[in-house]
């Protein structure tokens, strides 16, 4: 018993060095991450070419005292703390059996860490995997972003076509009733101005509009009923001509060849008269969808013109708010350009067909008018619409007054064609609608695979708005970001800012 408070001084005593050994070594490895940091600083500063060390090369180890690099045991403050109480004078301590449970000692884990031998300086350091995002080329993540982006728009387009497709007669007579308003606009807004209501000026505009429209239709009408029976007969004689001029044609076709032909004409009809049949019905249907779209398009030209403007307010609040300024600053700019292409096209169109309608006036061409009134129809298709025009009235002239009439036909009609593409369109539609003409071509054929003569109609608008849109988004985008830079300071303020040019001191 005389020896116990020796050997709890002991065990005080080398508690207390084992704090402070643990102290120390705390300091030690705080310094070391602190110089690491330091370095790893001054190499970033110093770039590629300001002399940064090797890969390989050993980081500059801490100050250590010298008693402690004598021997490993001093590094070991578990070894030297237990046995403290054993150079004290106290028990020294037990090794724990190999199969008791118990955990090794100090000394024995010591001695354990003591005999793994530490690699050399000259081996290369072997870093962490790294992460596989990074491992990927940087043009292969950019094209995958690209991807799934025109992916998702793709799947995008495709769902709205088959939405568009659905309800194809809804869309088309919204369409329409954008082309018509556009075309009416002006009107009830010139109206206002001459100080009679809204609800007076779209009435008068919308009833006065569809009364000449009518008034027009109902003239073709009358016209081809009143000119289809001596028609007939021309387009019978002139298939009488046209036999006759085949039989003495440098071609050799004989008069048994043109029999056989008329006569699988005969057989053909016959043997499809079923096939006839429902296309007849389905023209009956064809007309009632024709009547109800029409009503749809009247119904929706009324509500735009006399709420237009309250209609665009409450969609641009469907637009997100971040998006909002932008969609409102471009809603009146694609207005204008699709107003301005609508009279553009019905002035040029009005010129074509005025000029050739007098050209088959003159050359007694039968249905002289009806044929003019259709070349104003076609002139809203483009490109296509002047071709089917004027080769409809290529072929009456053929049929009803001979090879040299169809002729002059051609070159009233191909003069007229030009003078509109060189000069009365760049005139009359100027820089409003300025579209490439292949784009003209490709939107005009995408419109009519996807919704016939309706889409071919308004492919061209659609285009000449949506290349308005998007440069007033884009132009806009760009003064957002000058506006949200930051402010150059000091020096660069001054030389950014502009200067007022001071006159002369003699003046």
């Amino acid at each position: 018993m005389s020896r116990l408070p020796q050997w709890v001084g002991g065990l005080g005593a080398g508690l207390t060095r084992l704090a402070q050994r643990l102290e120390e070594q705390r300091r030690r490895a705080e310094a070391a991450a602190a110089e690491d940091a330091e370095a790893l600083r001054r190499d970033g500063a110093a770039g590629p070419s300001g002399g940064t060390q090797a890969s390989g090369a050993a980081r500059p180890e801490p100050d250590v005292p010298a008693a402690e690099k004598e021997s490993p045991a001093a590094r070991e403050p578990v070894t030297a703390a237990v046995a403290g109480p054993a150079a004290a004078g106290g028990p020294e301590p037990v090794a724990a059996e190999p199969g008791s449970g118990a955990a090794p000692s100090g000394a024995e884990a010591g001695r354990a860490a003591a005999a793994v031998p530490a690699p050399p300086a000259y081996a290369p350091a072997i870093g962490a995997r790294p992460d596989p995002a990074s491992a990927v080329p940087w043009g292969v993540r950019v094209a995958a972003e690209a991807g799934w982006r025109l992916l998702v728009l793709a799947g995008t387009l495709w769902v709205l076509a088959q939405v568009i497709t659905t309800i194809e007669l809804v869309v088309l007579a919204f369409v329409a009733a954008l082309l018509i308003t556009a075309l009416l606009q002006p009107t009830v807004a010139w109206l206002r101005r001459r100080g009679l209501p809204r609800g007076v000026a779209t009435a008068l505009t919308f009833i006065g509009g569809f009364v000449i429209m009518g008034l027009v239709g109902w003239f073709v009408v009358w016209q081809v009923q009143a000119n289809i029976d001596s028609v007939s007969d021309r387009i019978q004689e002139g298939i009488t001509e046209l036999k006759g001029w085949l039989l003495k044609s440098p071609f050799h076709v004989t008069d048994g060849q043109i029999n056989n032909i008329a006569k699988n004409l005969q057989d053909a009809v016959g043997a499809n008269t079923e096939a006839i049949t429902s296309a007849g019905l389905e023209g009956v249907t064809v007309v009632l969808e024709v009547l109800t779209g029409i009503l749809l398009a009247m119904f929706t030209t009324l509500f735009l013109l006399y709420d237009g403007r309250r209609i665009w307010e409450w969609m641009l609040k469907l637009v997100p708010f971040a998006a909002r300024e932008g969609v409102a600053g471009a809603g009146p700019r694609a207005w204008r350009t699709l107003t301005a292409y609508v009279r553009g096209t019905v002035l040029v169109a009005m010129i074509d067909a005025f000029f050739i309608g007098i050209g088959l006036y003159f050359l007694k061409v039968p249905l002289a008018v009806p044929l003019a009134v259709f070349i104003f129809l076609f002139a809203f298709i483009p490109l296509i619409g002047a071709v089917v025009s004027g080769a409809l009235a290529c072929v009456v002239a053929l049929v009803t007054q001979g090879m040299f009439t169809a002729l002059m036909v051609l070159a009233v009609v191909l003069a007229v064609q030009q003078i509109e593409g060189h000069i009365l369109q760049p005139f009359i539609l100027g820089r409003a609608v300025r579209v490439h003409p292949l784009a003209v071509i490709l939107s005009v054929a995408a419109g009519g695979l996807i919704a016939g003569i309706g889409g071919a109609v308004v492919a061209v608008p659609l285009v000449a708005v949506t290349n308005t849109v998007v440069g007033y988004l884009r132009s806009y985008s760009l003064e957002q970001a000058v506006r949200m830079a930051p402010q150059p300071r000091g020096a660069t303020a001054i030389g950014v800012a502009p200067t007022p040019v001071r006159p002369p001191s003699g003046e």
